[in-house]
């Protein structure tokens, strides 16, 4: 057996890294926090068209898989905030590329190429 062959469809690197980041918002929301901590509702204003639950839902899941810290002080209001983790940043070289990609196929079909 090859050095390289993996066992199952599941232990792929890649299929894992898709079922971690995969989802209509996960890498927008990822994209969003890379500077800095943000609140919830700065989080729904920065991503006008997601709804409150699908945001919920992909911070939730995201804070699942260990891509996002989300801290709780103890004020009144509550104050909740998202911030990324270390595993996190590390992807996002790769959200650079993938922003870089996207500019450029935007430019290239504004010009009208396929």
């Amino acid at each position: 057996m090859a050095a390289n062959h993996i066992a199952t469809f599941e232990e792929c690197p890649i299929v894992h890294a898709q079922n971690v980041i995969s989802g209509k918002w996960k890498i927008i929301i990822l994209w969003e926090l890379r500077e800095q901590k943000k609140r919830f509702s700065e989080l729904q204003r920065a991503i006008p068209h997601v709804t409150q639950s699908m945001l919920t839902q992909q911070l939730r899941e995201l804070e699942k898989y260990g891509m996002v810290h989300r801290e709780v002080y103890r004020e009144v209001p509550p104050r909740v905030e998202y911030s990324l983790t270390e595993i996190a940043r590390d992807l996002l070289p790769v959200l650079e590329q993938l922003d870089a990609w996207g500019a450029k196929y935007l430019a290239r079909n504004a010009s009208g190429h396929r």
